[in-house]
């Protein structure tokens, strides 16, 4: 099957952003699409470990070319960040359970992928434009914070600022966040999001988590190489 690929475009034409639909977090920007459509393939072996971890490789390997499925326009933030900051058309309305058991379960891939590269990668990150310098624990602190503080609270879930970052308060973060997407996708949630849906949602999560994690990969300076190709625009955040 063709890998469902969205490309959005934004209003001023600075950036543009290709994303998978089917596969949450595989997403990439550049300053034009073609360019954004080509950085996204060129990363296709680099989520192969997240569907792994999903256990869902040999779906994967099984996925055939990019497919483009729409071509939109985004939001301004699009222009300014090179990211996807608004849900495609297949993206509205609630989720079937076994879509949104999918999409969850490549989003605890996702996490565990990210908690992996964080506990292996130097602690000093090589310089560069990116991120404005940041080292491996503000990366880490940046990440965790901005979705259990901003994201989360899209689906009720409110914390106390810093909960999330001890370990103990990341895991009851994250079984408190899955639990809060799963009652909203169950019409348990009196408040329904104005602009941004639940497919959206995990799929905007994902993507900031895998983001930050392929950039301490490209900044670790114990490794002897870089896999894949690094994100030749900066992708915010």
């Amino acid at each position: 099957m063709p890998v469902r690929t969205v490309i959005e475009r934004g209003p001023k034409g600075k950036r543009s952003v290709a994303f998978s639909v089917d596969w949450p977090g595989w997403s990439r920007g550049a300053k034009i699409a073609q360019l954004a459509l080509d950085t996204l393939e060129s990363y296709r072996e680099r989520y192969r470990p997240i569907a792994g971890l999903a256990t869902m490789a040999r779906e994967f390997d099984a996925a055939g070319p990019l497919e483009i499925v729409e071509d939109r326009v985004g939001t301004g933030s699009t222009d300014f960040w090179g990211i996807s900051f608004s849900p495609c058309a297949a993206e509205q309305g609630p989720m079937g359970e076994a879509e949104f058991e999918r999409a969850i379960t490549l989003l605890l891939a996702c996490w565990a992928f990210f908690d992996g590269v964080a506990a292996r990668v130097s602690p000093e990150m090589r310089k560069g434009p990116r991120g404005g310098g940041r080292d491996r624990d503000r990366i880490i602190s940046h990440t965790i914070r901005v979705e259990s503080e901003d994201f989360a609270t899209r689906v009720g879930l409110r914390i106390a600022e810093g909960a999330a970052l001890p370990p103990d308060g990341l895991r009851q973060y994250r079984e408190a966040y899955v639990a809060a997407m799963r009652a909203y996708n169950a019409g348990e949630f009196e408040r329904p999001m104005r602009s941004w849906t639940l497919p959206f949602l995990i799929r905007h999560s994902a993507f900031h988590t895998l983001d930050h994690a392929w950039e301490m990969e490209d900044k670790d300076l114990t490794a002897h190489d870089v896999m894949g190709t690094p994100q030749t625009t900066r992708p915010g955040g």
